[in-house]
């Protein structure tokens, strides 16, 4: 037997990692400035989480969500505080594809209608729903494409406003920050208007916050610089900090009932015990000040580079785009420099996602490195 050949792979093999540092089979240290695509939130192996994971294992780490789990409780209690998000309830599921599906799915429930509104270049997933709203034709198989979605450009509220006017959607999803788009965003006036729209036509308003909330943003979740309230929130990747988990925040005017969403892992008692680290560690450190110090920080430092056309993105979701595609620049530093970053959908944009708690020498590593591939 083989693995399925989806994957095209970097020839490096990790064996171990701590902070952004990941040291590879052959002793070989890597500077990682992608997170595994932002998962890494509060650093690899961070001791709290570690210990955090380890005591929950020694006395349950996994039951159904048939009995009663009161670290659930405790997450809800320590998420509201951290996310000042007081007017809703928690779904927890296992990874941001399946907080997406289920955000849809509840969306269509609560309405009574299908259709729903997506945004060039966005991604949600790779599940039915998710994959349907997802701008990305490749990955959209038949079954998939039974859903019924429209694709509008970002920040056109003419194209918005002409798809609306039919009256037949459920849901419009989108992202305060692109992610694999290539960290586009909408502005606080279309991501407000659309908010209100939603609002008078009885439409779910999604925030796919699953890439650039817990704080990467240098603000809990990416839409609070917007200064909107939406329906659904879906969040996975930093949350569990390479733990698999997701949920989806529903404002308490959708109501619940039983059967309505369910799931076997989600929410299990690891799971749990994960998240709460990742929101201990946040706080203690305050870490979602250090991401927006340091997305400072680096913008300054961006200015310096040559070729660079566009810096992108807040706090420590950032891109850098240049004039020439970046695939070999990003090999380049993974097997000259020992250090990760990012590609996406714009094949000019080199994206950075590291650890929350990473420094302003991390950061003059990485610019001294990507200096040294540019001459």
């Amino acid at each position: 037997m083989k693995l399925f050949d989806v994957y095209p792979l970097y020839d490096v093999s990790p064996v171990s990692a701590k902070g952004i540092e990941v040291v590879d089979e052959k002793g070989d240290t890597y500077l990682d400035f992608y997170g595994g695509h932002a998962v890494i939130s509060i650093g690899h192996s961070h001791p709290h989480y570690v210990n955090r994971i380890k005591s929950q294992l020694d006395k349950i780490g996994f039951y159904s969500n048939s009995i009663q789990n009161p670290l659930q409780l405790e997450l809800v209690e320590k998420l509201e505080k951290l996310s000042n998000c007081k007017d809703y309830n928690l779904f927890l599921c296992n990874s941001g594809a399946e907080a997406n599906e289920n955000a849809l799915k509840l969306a269509s429930f609560h309405t009574g209608r299908s259709k729903v509104i997506a945004f060039g270049n966005s991604f949600h997933g790779r599940t039915s729903a998710a994959v349907a709203t997802t701008d990305n034709p490749a990955i959209n198989a038949p079954i998939n494409k039974q859903q019924q979605v429209t694709f509008l450009p970002l920040n056109d509220f003419e194209a918005f406003e002409k798809a609306i006017q039919t009256n037949d959607y459920c849901a419009v999803i989108l992202e305060a920050i692109q992610g694999v788009g290539g960290l586009d965003e909408p502005t606080t006036e279309f991501f407000q208007h659309i908010a209100e729209t939603c609002k008078a036509n009885g439409i779910v308003l999604i925030a796919d916050e699953v890439q650039s909330g817990f704080g990467r943003s240098g603000k809990f979740f990416a839409f609070q610089h917007h200064d909107i309230q939406p329906d659904i929130i879906s969040i996975a990747k930093g949350m569990g900090n390479g733990f698999p988990v997701g949920g989806i925040l529903i404002h308490e005017s959708i109501k619940a009932s039983y059967g309505l969403l369910g799931t076997t892992f989600g929410g299990n008692h690891l799971a749990c015990a994960a998240t709460l680290a990742v929101l201990e560690v946040l706080e203690d450190e305050n870490l979602i000040k250090n991401s927006r110090k340091l997305g400072e920080y680096f913008m300054e430092k961006a200015t310096e580079l040559p070729h660079v056309k566009k810096i992108k993105g807040r706090g420590l979701m950032l891109g850098l785009e240049f004039d020439f595609e970046v695939a070999d620049l990003r090999k380049r530093l993974i097997h000259k420099q020992h250090l990760f970053a990012g590609g996406s959908k714009n094949k000019k944009l080199l994206r950075i996602l590291p650890a929350l708690n990473i420094t302003k020498s991390h950061i003059d590593l990485f610019f001294d490195a990507l200096k040294q591939e540019l001459v």
